[in-house]
């Protein structure tokens, strides 16, 4: 599954995957030159990006800007 699917299919309001897609893509703006260019390890880094983002959701608050933040420290402190 790709990883916008499995934002999109998360138990969330529409508003709150509204602000979860924004955190997901600027999230992975920051981190896409971190991980090659290789598909397979784009997608498996896109999908690991969007279960951070969607395990930080069910946390709450849902604020966009922190969930951002809070989701490339996340990946960042799994690949370090």
């Amino acid at each position: 599954m790709e990883a916008r699917d499995l934002i999109y299919t998360a138990t969330f309001s529409p508003e709150s995957l509204h602000v979860l897609f924004q955190a997901f893509d600027g999230a992975w703006t920051e981190l896409a030159g971190d991980v090659g260019g290789n598909l397979e390890s784009v997608e498996a880094a896109r999908s690991e990006l969007a279960e951070i983002v969607l395990d930080l959701a069910k946390g709450g608050p849902i604020e966009g800007d922190r969930l951002k933040a809070d989701a490339v420290l996340s990946y960042r402190l799994m690949h370090n």
